[in-house]
């Protein structure tokens, strides 16, 4: 019996939000050309991040 309810409750709420749905598709779609390259990008003149430096030295924490 509860499987019956909740299968006619999971179906009144698909109806449900299938009808309240707004789905009038306007949207359209454009080809994107068909461009090849034939020859690699150049390379950056400098790099994009700064040479890593070494890091601060640990120093343990003071007892307490």
């Amino acid at each position: 019996m509860k499987k019956l309810v909740l299968a006619s409750v999971s179906a009144v709420a698909l109806l449900t939000v299938a009808a309240c749905s707004d789905s009038k598709d306007a949207t359209t779609t454009q080809g994107v050309p068909n461009t090849t390259t034939t020859e690699p990008a150049p390379a950056p003149a400098e790099p994009a991040t700064p040479p890593a430096t070494e890091p601060a030295p640990v120093q343990p924490a003071p007892a307490q």
